[in-house]
């Protein structure tokens, strides 16, 4: 069969919600972050694929777990993070986990309600944040902060690219509930602006998903790791301004990405912010008289 890697689809410069391949993050940590990465990105390239049958793709995803599990070298990107895991004795759960939600974005093209679309994110967001928490050794009791994050990254996604989704894979992750509910339909994001209906309805998710992000605020103060800390308060400055575009512009019609200059600025936010967080934090836990414990 055909290298995976041979059927990336050309996307060509991504809007990354999920910059996990940071400069910020620790050198020692990056192979495997990357490997990680690459692994994902071509899963997730196969599921997007433009002309390939879904019966193919999921031939191909197969491929890749079986090879992640040990079966196989003809596949780079399984084999180089199969080794890369190998080398830090971590388990490939969450590269396993993203393999479900790429098989769904192949076989399952409507979501009925939110509680349907948080479970697609089970699987296509969380295992990202809870593989870096685990690169970097965090504790599994940071992973609900991080779940409502990656699942708030996740959903800004499906906002910004609703237009797209649904005219290039004919894939709709809006609840149609939530479509029913605002007066919308499915056939709407096919336009070059979304009617009242439709921008009610992407607003109102756009809302729901800003008390998500909310419930994920917590993490960067949860993470031991410095580095890993503010590369997660970028994340979440990054994440804040684009769904509070989300809740004012219209996706089918505006731009609702970060340009060079806003990733500039709220990179520089959320390092400024985690650093003097700490900084700040450090003075309050320590205790009077603290040089005389020694």
């Amino acid at each position: 069969m055909t290298s995976a890697s041979e059927l990336r689809s050309g996307k060509g410069d991504r809007d990354e919600n999920f910059p996990v391949a940071s400069w910020i993050i620790h050198p020692r940590h990056r192979a495997l972050i990357l490997a990680y990465y690459n692994f994902v990105r071509t899963a997730d390239d196969i599921a997007d694929h433009a002309t390939l049958p879904p019966d193919q793709k999921l031939a191909y995803l197969d491929l890749l777990e079986a090879e992640l599990l040990g079966k196989g070298d003809t596949q780079a990107e399984a084999v180089t993070l199969r080794r890369a895991l190998a080398e830090r004795g971590m388990a490939p759960r969450h590269a396993l986990d993203v393999l479900i939600a790429f098989r769904m974005d192949v076989t399952k093209l409507r979501y009925e309600t939110w509680d349907e679309v948080i479970h697609y994110c089970r699987y296509s967001a969380m295992p990202v944040g809870r593989f870096m928490l685990d690169v970097h050794g965090e504790s599994t009791s940071t992973w609900a902060a991080s779940d409502a994050l990656c699942a708030g990254l996740q959903i800004n996604n499906h906002l910004q690219d609703c237009g797209k989704d649904f005219r290039e894979l004919n894939r709709v992750y809006l609840p149609r509930d939530a479509l029913a509910a605002s007066g919308a339909s499915v056939e709407q994001l096919g336009l070059p602006q979304s009617p009242p209906a439709m921008l009610a309805c992407l607003q109102s998710l756009a809302a729901r998903n800003e008390a998500l992000l909310d419930e994920g605020r917590s993490l960067s103060a949860e993470i031991r790791d410095f580095r890993l800390g503010v590369d997660v308060s970028v994340i979440q400055a990054y994440a804040d301004r684009i769904v509070g575009l989300l809740k004012v512009r219209d996706p089918l019609r505006e731009r609702v990405h970060l340009n060079k200059f806003e990733l500039l600025t709220f990179s520089l936010a959320g390092m400024i912010g985690e650093v003097g967080r700490r900084a700040i934090g450090r003075k309050a836990i320590s205790r009077p008289g603290t040089a005389h414990d020694a």
